[in-house]
C-alpha cells in the first residue's frame, strides 16, 4: 500500500483533495475545467496528477509544488487567481504521531524543507521539531515523514480570512 499522508489520516478518513496554488473556488474549478490536462504536462515538478473524476490535484508523494505558475498559464480556461495573492492557505501541521514525539530521533521533515520552516529546537534529550510561519505549504515534507504525521491544513488563524 502506497503511503498517501494527504489523502488519509492515521485513521483511515479521507482528506480533502489538494488542487493547484492560486484557484479559483473548489464548485468554480469543477465546473469549469475541461479536463484537457495542459496544466499536467506543464508541471515542472510532476506533482500534478489526474485524480477522481479526470480531474487534476496534486499528489505530494510525486514531488513538491514550486508554485511556478506553468499551469495557471497552461489553462485555458478562467481557473486561476492573480499570482501576486498568497497560492493557498494552506501550511504543515504535525499530529502527535510524530517519530520525535515518542522518543525516536528524526529530523526528515526538516531536512526536505527548503524553506527552513521546520526546524528543532536544541534541548537535552530528543528535540521536537518547531513549525514557523515561514511554511508556503509546498509539500516537501509530506513523504519525507516516515511516520505520517505531517498534513497541509488551512490554519485557524487564516480560516476566516
Amino acid at each position: 500500500m502506497a503511503r498517501s499522508p494527504l489523502w488519509r489520516s492515521a485513521t483511515g478518513r479521507k482528506a480533502q483533495v489538494l488542487r493547484m496554488p492560486h484557484l479559483v473556488s473548489e464548485e468554480e474549478f469543477v465546473d469549469g475545467c475541461t479536463r484537457c490536462h495542459q496544466c499536467l504536462s506543464s508541471c515542472e515538478t510532476g506533482v500534478i496528477v489526474i485524480g477522481a473524476g479526470g480531474f487534476p490535484e496534486l499528489d505530494f508523494n510525486k514531488a513538491e509544488c514550486s508554485f511556478c505558475g506553468q499551469c495557471a498559464k497552461a489553462c485555458g480556461e478562467a481557473l486561476f487567481r492573480d499570482s501576486e495573492h498568497s497560492p493557498w492557505p494552506y501550511r504543515v501541521a504535525l499530529d502527535d504521531t510524530c517519530l520525535t514525539l515518542q522518543g525516536i530521533e528524526c529530523r526528515s521533515c526538516a531536512d526536505a524543507c527548503d524553506m527552513a520552516a521546520i526546524s528543532f529546537k536544541p534541548t537535552i534529550g530528543i528535540s521536537h521539531p518547531v513549525l514557523s510561519t515561514a511554511c508556503n505549504g509546498c509539500g516537501a515534507c509530506l513523504p519525507r515523514c516516515p511516520s505520517q504525521s505531517l498534513s497541509l491544513q488551512i490554519p485557524k488563524e487564516s480560516a476566516h480570512d
